[in-house]
């Protein structure tokens, strides 16, 4: 460790580029026009998702997942893209399912918690089929803030004589007021970031309700947003309340109505995650014989997420976690069907 501190920092890789001067060319040029954004997830995917491009996905674990975008990078056989892992589970096991991700910025990924792991997603780490670079949680999150922040970089005192710090791309630097060490997390600009909310009007103006993680800063810090939203709702009730205005327009690409579009994960107040899915998942990524026929039945045969909701189960299966959100004991859902 005294090695890695005498160097300068972590032996692992930067992805993106933290200078703030180069992100504001970009957001220079940004449109701030109040223009209608609405459109299908096909047509965002395709014009704002690109081979290549550095991937930032909101929500938190299988809460709040823009799935339906995630879907359509697959359709749309999308590749090479990097990947912020701060809070992924179902997302990454999508993306590494479909050999969509390259690269990937972790702290937590393969893992959908209590379910168990996706082995399609390790395999990508045991074969070494796609570069690492290694942080905390809490390191992304601020890596971001940097970035909405308009900074190069952070200082932390996180990951200090860990693995973790050794597997990074942080760098040492002293601090100027007292001299005492700290780890500089550099600014975090994804090319796009993919967030699901509650609520959006056709500018992209957007609510969340419930946990949001670091969808604040990662929508301020990305150069693209696409928007996938439960419902659309008029620019006279976001003006009826501004302060729940959480991502603003300017922020905003594209704004794709998508009910239910965080399933099979969860949605707080809507619907709950769906359980039995998730582990048809996870017992079918165990190996590439079953996920080919479950990725082409469920994702690569259906035309859109609609269609995939359909063969998932459909209105009553959607009803049933739209219950089970607000019941999640068993008597009080047969109550309710009484």
């Amino acid at each position: 460790m005294s090695e890695l501190l005498a160097n300068g920092g972590g032996i692992g890789k930067l992805f993106t580029d933290p200078d703030p001067d180069k992100a504001r060319e970009y957001f220079r040029s940004k449109s701030r026009v109040m223009k209608d954004k609405v459109m299908d997830v096909k047509q965002a995917v395709s014009l704002f998702i690109q081979d290549g491009d550095y991937v930032s996905i909101g929500g938190f674990g299988t809460n709040r997942i823009p799935t339906a975008v995630l879907h359509e990078i697959l359709r749309q056989g999308k590749k090479e893209l990097g990947l912020s892992g701060h809070t992924a589970t179902h997302d990454f096991q999508i993306l590494a399912a479909g050999g969509a991700i390259n690269r990937v910025d972790v702290a937590y990924v393969v893992g959908l918690e209590a379910r168990g792991l996706s082995k399609a997603a390790r395999r990508l780490f045991e074969e070494a089929k796609i570069e690492v670079c290694e942080w905390t949680n809490a390191a992304l999150a601020w890596r971001y803030r940097a970035a909405a922040m308009g900074i190069p970089f952070i200082p932390a005192r996180v990951m200090f004589g860990t693995d973790t710090f050794k597997y990074s791309a942080a760098k040492v630097v002293n601090c100027p007021f007292t001299g005492k060490r700290l780890l500089a997390l550099p600014a975090l600009y994804p090319d796009v970031a993919i967030i699901h909310v509650h609520r959006a009007d056709k500018y992209g103006n957007a609510q969340i309700d419930g946990i949001t993680v670091s969808d604040f800063d990662v929508a301020r810090a990305a150069k693209r947003v696409i928007l996938t939203t439960e419902r659309i709702i008029d620019n006279e009730e976001i003006r009826k309340d501004p302060s729940r205005t959480f991502i603003p327009y300017y922020c905003v690409d594209a704004v794709c109505h998508v009910p239910y579009g965080s399933y099979p994960g969860n949605m707080p107040y809507e619907y709950f995650s769906d359980e039995d899915h998730l582990k048809e998942w996870l017992a079918s990524d165990g190996h590439p014989s079953t996920l080919e026929p479950f990725l082409q039945k469920y994702i690569l045969n259906t035309k859109d997420f609609s269609e995939y909701l359909e063969v998932c189960g459909g209105e009553k299966r959607l009803l049933e976690l739209r219950r089970l959100e607000f019941f999640q004991d068993e008597e009080e859902l047969d109550q309710l069907a009484m």
